[in-house]
């Protein structure tokens, strides 16, 4: 990867996070400059992701390294596996439990004796961020 490719590429991160926030702090006070500031997040999110996927596809492989190549991005996808079901479980259980909980705490302050049938639905939506350690433990075991 050349110098220029890698100085693109850290410039369209870096643009895509002041850009947005600049149009946020400095401007009129309309409506406009929010659509305009997403779109620029947008396009340079976009426009990093294709960067990246040009970098990561391009170059040239040898026979040899293409077995190895492929064994580790097995191996890459493995733990990436790993990580999303992790970390999508988490943010699916964590969105259960603020509603369940707001909603518990709402039934408790009304009666007490509900104290135990609502911790009871808040721990079944603590359970899915389990299941997915599980999960992600499990794809690690293969690898």
């Amino acid at each position: 990867m050349t110098l220029t490719i890698k100085l693109l590429l850290i410039a369209a991160i870096v643009l895509g996070i002041i850009l947005p926030f600049g149009y946020y702090l400095i401007g009129q006070k309309n409506t406009k400059r929010y659509k305009r500031a997403l779109g620029v997040n947008i396009f340079f999110y976009f426009g990093c992701f294709i960067i990246a996927g040009i970098m990561m596809f391009g170059g040239h492989v040898e026979a040899a390294d293409a077995a190895a190549s492929a064994a580790s991005n097995a191996t890459g996808f493995g733990y990436l596996a790993a990580a999303l079901s992790t970390g999508l479980s988490c943010v699916g259980g964590g969105i259960a439990v603020a509603s369940a909980a707001s909603a518990a705490l709402g039934a408790i302050s009304e009666d007490s004796s509900a104290l135990g049938k609502s911790l009871i639905f808040v721990g079944l939506a603590e359970g899915v961020c389990l299941y997915g350690l599980i999960i992600s433990f499990m794809i690690i075991g293969r690898l």
